[in-house]
């Protein structure tokens, strides 16, 4: 026969039962909660930048198109004086 009156625990109940008798191992999972908190932190901050970026890229293509329309496809180029390429000491 087996004795009845101490509770039954399974699996998951004396895994918590191991973990509230060390103390290492809850200051280790404290540790880990904090190191994935400032990473989670540092992805949003490096999302943020990339959005940013992103959008930097995005109008200076934009740019770049305006100028590549002025500018004309293969047209050739005006005709420049010297004096426009002297230094302007001169």
């Amino acid at each position: 026969m087996t004795d009845r009156s101490a509770p039954d625990l399974d699996a998951h109940s004396a895994s918590r039962l191991d973990q509230r008798l060390d103390p290492r191992l809850d200051q280790r999972l404290i540790e880990l909660e904090i190191k994935a908190s400032f990473a989670d932190d540092l992805l949003e901050q490096l999302n943020a930048v990339v959005a940013r970026q992103q959008q930097h890229i995005d109008r200076l293509q934009r740019e770049l198109d305006d100028l590549r329309r002025l500018v004309g496809d293969g047209a050739a180029p005006s005709f420049r004086s010297l004096r426009d390429e002297l230094p302007p000491h001169y």
